[in-house]
């Protein structure tokens, strides 16, 4: 099998954290939990329907251009998906709006589905899935930790606004919010401690073949 279907989800050269794919989506979607389910389900939309239509075609696809190609249909398929959620949301959309753009480049960075061409379309709608899901699990767990200290707060997607609030501590003078990490510098900080952290456990737990280091 390809090394590039086989290298392992959380340790392996192409994880999220060790070749910080997506850095930037991860530090702008992260900053609220509402924002962090929103590029989790577009993740999981982009990734799938990208992987499925792409690794199908792959017989009939030209030799040259295949980036192109890709890139367009990531961000075909991406479009969709905004427009369908801003009929269940509009406005969750609109601020949403600027890093969502960043999901087609990312897929397209993975390198996954330019590994399509010797491998069965399951296998690689499968292993896109896991990777859009260890994605998405890395910017929910941040958003987790910046929105409630940085904020005070905790939001979903829904409501006339845009996002629900489900508790505000913030206005409870015994909790002073660390404004700073609701900011993007505050989401490279954490993204720099979840990397260094992430690194020192694959490397205590033997986890670095050299076939597969970054």
């Amino acid at each position: 099998m390809n090394s590039r279907l086989s290298s392992p989800l959380f340790w392996g050269a192409h994880s999220p954290l060790s070749a910080l794919t997506g850095a930037g989506l991860i530090v702008m979607a992260s900053s609220r939990f509402s924002f962090a389910l929103l590029c989790a389900a577009a993740l999981l939309w982009v990734y799938g329907f990208t992987a499925l239509v792409f690794s199908a075609a792959a017989p009939i696809m030209p030799k040259r251009g295949k980036a192109v190609i890709l890139l367009f249909l990531s961000a075909f398929v991406g479009g969709i998906f905004m427009l369908l959620a801003s009929l269940l949301d509009p406005l969750l959309i609109l601020t949403a709006a600027f890093f969502l753009v960043l999901i087609p480049p990312c897929c397209l960075g993975s390198g996954l589905i330019q590994a399509s061409e010797s491998h069965s379309t399951v296998e690689v709608l499968s292993r896109s899935l896991l990777e859009a899901l260890v994605l998405s699990g890395i910017i929910l767990a941040i958003a987790l930790i910046r929105e409630p200290l940085g904020m005070g707060t905790l939001s979903v997607p829904g409501g006339v606004q845009g996002v629900i609030e489900i508790f505000d501590i913030g206005r409870d003078d015994a909790f002073i919010p660390i404004r700073f990490l609701s900011a993007s510098a505050g989401g490279l900080l954490l993204l720099g401690y979840a990397v260094a952290l992430f690194r020192h456990l694959r490397e205590q737990g033997g986890n670095t073949p050299a076939e597969d280091s970054p």
